[in-house]
Formats: C-alpha cells, sequence, structure tokens
C-alpha cells in the first residue's frame, strides 16, 4: 500500500494522510485510493471527502469500529493496476474572459507584464486538475496554473461574485459555482452550471478530474445559458 498515515477524526470519522505535498501523484493516489475502498464493500461507510493530500472516510460507528475500519482498509491491495491507472473524466469549460469584472483580468495582465489576449491564451493552454472540491458547493481547486499568470488574492475581498466567475487566485484558479464572497481576481465567467440542485448529481465537478478552458464569445455565451447551461458528460 501507498506509505499513509491512518489517525480517527472525532468518533464517526477516519482520515487516511498522504505525503503533505500538492502534486499530481499525490492526487491520483487519493483518487485511487477512494476508488478502490468504494469497490471494497466495506460495511458502515457513508461517505468520502478526498483532498489535496488526504482521504476522510465518514462511517457509521454502530456498524463498524475505527479500528475495524482501518484494519480493512490497510488489508486492501492497493498496488494493482486498477490503482495506478486511474481513469479521469476530462471536462472542457467555455469563457467568456473579462466578464464581470474586466478590471481583474487587465490587473493579472499588468502583473504578468503582458497583455490580456497573452493571458488568455495561456489560461486556456492548460491542463488542470481538480484537487478537491470545497469552500462553496461544487468548487474546483484547479491546479498546475502556469506561473507567469500567478497572482496574489485581493487585498480586500469582494461581497459578491457572481455563480460562473472563473478566477485565479494566487497559484490556482477555479470556478465560483454560486454567488458568493470571495477574493479571487475573476479573469472570466462560464455560463455552465458547476453546481445545479435539479440535477440528480448536482456536483458538475469532482477531485481527480482534468478541466481545460475554452475562450468563447458573448454570442455563444448567451446560447449555452439560454439551453440551461448544462453540458452531457
Amino acid at each position: 500500500m501507498y506509505e499513509v498515515v491512518i489517525k480517527p477524526c472525532g468518533g464517526s470519522a477516519l482520515l487516511i494522510q498522504f505525503e503533505q505535498k500538492i502534486d499530481p501523484s499525490v492526487l491520483q493516489q487519493v483518487t485511487a485510493v477512494k476508488n478502490k475502498i468504494a469497490g471494497s464493500r466495506i460495511p458502515g461507510i457513508l461517505d468520502m471527502i478526498p483532498a489535496y493530500a488526504s482521504l476522510m472516510i465518514l462511517y457509521d460507528p454502530a456498524v463498524i469500529s475505527f479500528q475495524k475500519m482501518k484494519e480493512r482498509i490497510l488489508s486492501l491491495d492497493m498496488e494493482g493496476q486498477e490503482t495506478v491507472k486511474v481513469t479521469q473524466r476530462r471536462i472542457e469549460i467555455p469563457v467568456l474572459y473579462g466578464p464581470p469584472f474586466p478590471e481583474d483580468l487587465a490587473f493579472v495582465a499588468l502583473c504578468a507584464a503582458m497583455s490580456t489576449e497573452e493571458v488568455i491564451g495561456i489560461h486556456t493552454a492548460n491542463e488542470y486538475p481538480v484537487y478537491m472540491i470545497g469552500f462553496l458547493p461544487g468548487f474546483p481547486y484547479l491546479g498546475n496554473l502556469d506561473e507567469r499568470i500567478h497572482t496574489p488574492r485581493r487585498k480586500e475581498p469582494r461581497t459578491h461574485i457572481p455563480a460562473g466567475s472563473v478566477g485565479i487566485g494566487g497559484a490556482q484558479t477555479g470556478v465560483y459555482p454560486v454567488a458568493s464572497p470571495g477574493g479571487w481576481h475573476i479573469i472570466g465567467k462560464t455560463p455552465l452550471k458547476l453546481y445545479d440542485p435539479e440535477r440528480e448529481d448536482p456536483v458538475l465537478l469532482r477531485s481527480g478530474d482534468l478541466v481545460t478552458f475554452r475562450s468563447i464569445t458573448k454570442k455563444e455565451f448567451d446560447e449555452i445559458e439560454r439551453s440551461g447551461g448544462r453540458i452531457c458528460l
């Protein structure tokens, strides 16, 4: 099994800690172990919450104890091919760059000493792994942001960021799935609904997905928005 630390979190949760760094290889391990546990039929598991370098397992202590849960996890074969070759969904997010805060896109360009067109080109050129979902329902923390457009968070957060806003915060990029306060620099907006309570699975993205961004026109934005802001995976 991978080198991990397993410890209790309260009376009904267990935390599996991997190497403590933000790295695609660690993300792959987290995703692989999550998938392996999901298919292991361990009784009492209620939910699993992956993060950058850890996996929290919520369980029913009336069904299984912490010690039994830990033993079952450690007994799993984590070195098989099914854990090495993790299937990752690839999802394209269309973005109208500029709105709702074009001044933020201009600020990112100013910090990077380049044009806004160059910033957009760099942002759309990379593939971004989803390290975790948090902060808001469906908010993806995306890694692999090109160092040239790393931008510190705003000194004064805004009290209202519209749903769909695509932002940069330090070395990460992400998308606000619902309206919220926030301190990231907003470089564009997507018409896709990353969180939709009317869907069977309300959260579009999940940890381990690979995301790309595509620049679109206002006309394309309006067409996608009118269609309901949904995509078929």
